[in-house]
């Protein structure tokens, strides 16, 4: 399933999506009317030299000697505006970088943000790489089209404006032959247009495929070496190559047939104005400097009949990329931060009270039903089930990584709704199954808990949890490097990163998600005085299929098939017939085989 809102965003027409495009950048237009008239003056240069051509002609050769005077002047003349023209051109293409480049950075920036933005739930729905390659490729495909075909249709427009006038001047008669012979080509053009679009909006979703393939195959590659599916993965990874090349090949050729349809329209134009002028010469009706000076003026005016093709081809490509990322930004957050308006929670003890929420995924089934239970401060709480039996969405609901679809969930009496993402991620810290690291040291990875943080306060809180002999074993210690998602560690000691990462963002509640499941029975064991210490004082929800941590709860919440069946302390549902007893008679069983 794609973002919600691309199917309306692709029926939006190219004008529609490159006004859009341009208002979600004020960068753009910034210093935009200098710019244009910088251009301005780079195309009005380039009617000089025909100019100088036609008067040097039939000025400065009749007669029975060369007017030398004239012609230098003519000369001089002509060198002035190349200059002037040049240095136009260069001018107009600083100001155009710098401009595009201020654009490109804030529709990237404002992209990344909004994919943070979005929940956990629309984020599943789209391939990570997918989701990357929209505020990255297809930015950059909006980058080549604004750096140079963006400017280059205001240049051409108004050298085509300029060549038809002066042509018009010279000879009306070979201005009418000439726009008889481009005429058909501007009206194809619109029908390409439409072709191409559709062209390039596939090329762009392919590209999306196979980054997220590539992206994907990267990342897994210890699985992939594991299971032996480097072929597998190959084909894989040759069928998104395929069907972008694909893609782009048929976009390629619209553009090829244009292209040559407007080299062979040029050709047939040239010879007939040739022959026509000859024919107007004869009769009196254009002088021989006119008539070259036509022919020059021909070359300004086919120019950007021909470009045009490949302008549309950029500009195709650039629509379809912008598509795709308002595609993205259009897509509303279905987790919003209330901000400054929202509820800033007390720092203290939290209560936490689930009334009658119920969630699905999606259009999916219903997996969490009707949740009606109340946390108390300081207690702990341990969540246990199968696997599939709603565990982690609760634990997503009560972090507020999505929100229900009815019911609610209260932090303190109030809304999870109606509090600030400031306030609630200070408050409530989760720590997942995953234990994600960033490629960065040791430290800095703890940091994120706090960023203040200084490298001593590290240093303590792991010692307090127990890891001072672990790290002292590190032979970096802090400045340790993790590697690309902490590879540099094995499973277990990603996970005490994690651990210590939240213990030093010091929340009063603390969610702790398959914490220890990644760890060996030695470090568990570890851990698990450590975790007395850490949760202490604080409430703190520990999901985890390992009942050890249940036995030292102070509740223990059963889940089965998105129900909360049971509820008590360890001792009592241990005693009584039902889920809770079956499960922990089978780890106790699996414990001692």
């Amino acid at each position: 399933m794609s973002l919600l809102n691309d199917l309306a965003v692709a029926q939006r027409g190219g004008v529609a999506t490159l006004r859009r495009g341009l208002s979600l950048s004020p960068e753009f237009r910034k210093g935009l009317i200098g710019t244009l008239a910088l251009a301005l003056v780079a195309t009005v240069g380039k009617v000089i030299v025909p100019i100088a051509i036609q008067q040097t002609i039939d000025h400065g050769l009749r007669g029975p000697a060369p007017d030398l005077g004239f012609i230098r002047d003519a000369v001089l003349v002509c060198a002035a505006a190349v200059l002037l023209t040049a240095l136009a051109g260069y001018l107009t293409n600083v100001r155009l970088y710098r401009s595009t480049e201020a654009g490109l950075a804030t529709l990237r920036t404002k992209g990344f943000r909004h994919v943070h933005d979005l929940s956990t739930l629309t984020q599943n729905s789209e391939r990570r790489g997918a989701l990357v390659s929209r505020v990255t490729g297809d930015v950059d495909q909006i980058s080549t089209f604004m750096m140079w075909a963006g400017m280059l249709i205001v240049v051409l427009f108004g050298q085509l404006l300029v060549a038809t006038v002066l042509m018009a001047v010279y000879s009306w008669q070979l201005t009418l032959l000439v726009w008889a012979c481009f005429a058909p080509l501007a009206f194809a053009l619109r029908f390409f247009q439409r072709r191409l679009s559709r062209a390039y909006t596939q090329v762009r979703e392919r590209a999306g495929d196979m980054l997220a393939a590539v992206s994907e195959s990267v990342v897994g590659t210890s699985v992939i070496r594991a299971y032996g599916s480097q072929a597998h993965t190959a084909r894989r990874i040759d069928t998104t190559i395929e069907a972008h090349r694909v893609a782009q090949t048929r976009a390629q050729k619209i553009v090829a047939f244009t292209f040559s349809s407007a080299e062979v329209i040029a050709a047939v134009a040239l010879a007939a104005v040739v022959v026509l002028g000859v024919r107007l010469g004869v009769a009196g009706e254009i002088t021989a400097g006119s008539l070259v000076a036509f022919l020059f003026l021909i070359t300004l005016f086919i120019g950007p009949l021909q470009m045009a093709t490949e302008v549309l081809n950029e500009a195709q490509n650039a629509i379809a990329g912008w598509r795709r990322i308002i595609g993205v930004l259009d897509t509303p957050p279905d987790v919003a931060d209330p901000g400054p308006e929202g509820t800033v929670l007390p720092r203290g003890p939290i209560s936490v009270s689930f009334r009658d929420v119920s969630f699905a995924y999606g259009d999916g089934p219903t997996v969490l039903h009707g949740l009606t239970a109340d946390i108390a401060p300081r207690s702990r709480i341990a969540v246990v089930g199968e696997t599939g039996s709603g565990k982690t969405t609760f634990a997503k609901l009560l972090t507020r990584l999505m929100d229900p679809v009815s019911g609610r969930v209260l932090v303190d009496g109030t809304d999870l709704r109606d509090v600030r993402f400031s306030s609630l991620r200070e408050r409530i810290v989760m720590v997942p199954q995953d234990g994600f690291l960033f490629d960065a040291t040791l430290a800095e990875n703890i940091r994120y808990g706090r960023l203040d943080a200084t490298d001593e306060e590290i240093a303590l809180a792991l010692t307090e949890l127990g890891l001072g002999d672990w790290l002292e074993g590190l032979s970096q210690g802090l400045d340790t490097p993790v590697g690309q998602r902490g590879e540099s560690l094995s499973a277990g000691e990603r996970q005490l990163v994690a651990l210590a990462r939240a213990y030093v963002a010091d929340p009063d509640l603390l969610l702790l998600d398959e914490a220890t499941s990644a760890v060996d029975p030695a470090t568990e064991v570890r851990l698990a005085r450590a975790l007395e210490g850490v949760t202490r004082g604080r409430t703190a929800v520990s999901i985890a299929h390992r009942l050890s941590t249940a036995e030292a709860a102070d509740e223990v919440f059963v889940f089965e098939a998105g129900r909360l069946v049971q509820r008590g302390p360890h001792a009592d549902l241990v005693a009584l017939p039902g889920v809770y007893a079956d499960l922990h008679a089978s780890w106790r069983s699996s414990a001692r085989s």
